[in-house]
């Protein structure tokens, strides 16, 4: 820690303008939270499948059999498509005649197959005080850090408060662990949130710094956020909005 410390200071220091006037290390806690969800494989319908679903959707059709010869294709293959089509939701069968279900009108008008994969898990981070998912890993506890004091503003109870985070927070906090992708003319996207399940907390060292600007005469925090290894601007805005004025008569009157 004292390494990675020493490196911020003389890198906050190279205008000799700016001065350190206090320094402090803390941890801020981070929920860490196992999130079940269903991703979907995305591709271009190609022209048998389209074929079929509109077959379905404009004559009587009953049997493969029938289709086959209407299509001129070889029977297995159209029953492979059925039997496809029937597990993914696209058509289903009543009074003995196959016909296109909501999702698979819906599909076809859009040329796009949806097909739905395996219920996935991936471990995301909360942060109560940031009120939104951080993208990082939790790393090797550095030296001295269980002797750090916790965050001065964090939310009152932290370890037993109810998480609050709706379905975008969470699915934006997958897609930054890249769990989408794209090759060629597949898709996969994430289709369904099925459960988020809170795991433990960890408390994750940052570097506080109060600086003085001589030449402009203000005063500003930095904290570097080693979860995010960056500066951390809503950290440094709550310590401005909280403390800065009482800094000029903390640090100048001394």
């Amino acid at each position: 820690m004292q390494s990675l410390e020493k490196r911020l200071k003389n890198e906050l220091q190279q205008n000799n303008k700016i001065k350190i006037m206090y320094s402090n290390t803390w941890s801020l806690p981070i929920h860490s939270i196992e999130v079940e969800y269903r991703p979907v494989k995305r591709t271009k319908m190609d022209i048998l499948m389209k074929m079929m679903l509109m077959a379905f959707q404009k004559a009587e059709i009953a049997k493969a059999e029938q289709l086959s010869e209407i299509l001129l294709v070889e029977q297995l293959f159209v029953e492979d498509l059925i039997d496809i089509m029937g597990r993914t939701g696209l058509i289903t069968k009543n009074y003995g005649l196959f016909s296109l279900t909501n999702k698979g009108n819906h599909q076809l008008e859009n040329g796009i197959f949806e097909e739905e994969q395996e219920v996935e898990t991936q471990v995301v981070l909360y942060s109560t005080t940031h009120e939104n998912f951080l993208n990082g890993n939790i790393k090797t506890a550095m030296d001295g850090e269980g002797e750090l004091a916790i965050y001065r503003y964090v939310k009152e109870g932290y370890l037993d408060v109810e998480l609050s985070f709706d379905k975008e927070q969470i699915i934006e906090a997958l897609q930054a662990k890249d769990v989408e992708g794209e090759e060629g003319d597949i898709q996969v996207v994430i289709s369904e949130i099925q459960s988020t399940t809170e795991l433990y907390v960890d408390d994750i060292p940052c570097f506080e710094f109060v600086l003085h600007n001589k030449e402009e005469d203000v005063f500003y925090a930095r904290v570097w956020n080693t979860l995010l290894e960056r500066w951390d601007e809503k950290l440094e805005n709550a310590l401005n909005d909280k403390e800065r004025l009482t800094w000029r008569e903390k640090y100048l009157s001394k």
